[in-house]
């Protein structure tokens, strides 16, 4: 029985132990990695989204000189607002980067609200004359002659003349009488709008006849700009309205093609809105500075007289 047990051959086992296959977690920590590695970059990304400008600034010049940045200090932990903490000089604080942009961004929707609410109060007052001129027999039949548009600079209000039906006396300022009619309703809508307004007097390129040394188209046209004006303070509208009065003589031609067309010949009447007054009034201060150096000048190089 014991050699029977000699004789067998020894048979040895060897388990190969494999680190969980499949089932095992080295997969999992590649995966953690990454999805760490992912939400830093988001979290990069928004960080650079939502920073400004000058915030960026700062980190920039951070990378750039490190040492500089570290020994030149900045604001304390706690009180700087950069990115960075502790080191540097605080952009946003002495830029002024943040507010600066908000303030501009407010500025800007409150000047897009006041042009609406101006577009809308000029629409309104455009809609109130052509009404009363479609309600006004006698000012009904002059209807193809009185022109409403809105302009840049405002409402804009022509009354050109006609072949057959001149708004003034032929080479005079002297009004027809429908011509007073028409500025006098007009005068009255006027006072509707706080808006100031401005009046030129155009003529077409016919010499007049005195020729360009004496009286020309420059002083007719400025003549009959004031007879107009004249005539719409006494329809009714505020004197204090009134911003500028021009004579443009056919400097200005309604009818490019054609400049002895009648059309040329005709009185502008502009409502003008906020941004085409600051422009007129900042020419006017601008002159007067000039008027004013010119003068103090002149006293200056007068000679003294007194002994």
């Amino acid at each position: 029985m014991a050699d029977d047990l000699s004789q067998r051959p020894i048979v040895i086992k060897r388990i190969k132990k494999v680190a969980g296959g499949h089932h095992g977690g080295a997969w999992k920590i590649a995966y953690a990695d990454f999805v760490t590695a992912m939400m830093a970059f988001f979290l990069l990304m928004w960080l650079l989204g939502s920073s400004t400008k000058a915030q960026l600034e700062g980190v920039s010049e951070y990378f750039k000189t490190p040492l500089k940045v570290a020994l030149t200090g900045g604001s304390s932990i706690g009180e700087s607002k950069v990115i960075i903490k502790g080191g540097g000089p605080d952009f946003t604080q002495s830029k002024g980067q943040v507010k600066k942009s908000t303030d501009n961004v407010k500025e800007k929707e409150k000047e897009i609200i006041r042009e609406r609410a101006e577009l809308s109060k000029l629409q309104k007052l455009k809609k109130k004359i052509e009404e009363a001129i479609e309600a006004n027999p006698s000012l009904k039949k002059f209807q193809d002659q009185l022109l409403l548009d809105i302009t840049t600079d405002g409402l804009r209000i022509q009354i050109v003349d006609e072949k057959n039906r001149p708004m003034f006396a032929s080479g005079k300022a002297q009004l027809q009488p429908y011509t007073k009619v028409i500025l006098h309703e007009i005068g009255k809508t006027l006072n509707d709008v706080t808006n100031k307004i401005s009046l030129s007097g155009h003529t077409d390129a016919t010499p007049y006849p005195s020729g360009d040394k004496g009286y020309s188209n420059w002083e007719l046209s400025a003549d009959r700009a004031n007879a107009s004006r004249r005539e719409l303070i006494a329809g009714g509208m505020d004197v204090n309205k009134m911003l500028r009065v021009v004579g443009l003589s056919s400097a200005v031609l309604f009818d490019k093609n054609d400049s002895y067309n009648p059309v040329n010949r005709r009185i502008s009447i502009i409502v003008m809105n906020e941004k085409a007054e600051k422009a007129v009034t900042d020419e006017v201060q601008a002159l007067e500075v000039d008027m004013q150096d010119s003068f103090s000048k002149e006293l200056l190089t007068e000679p003294d007289n007194q002994p």
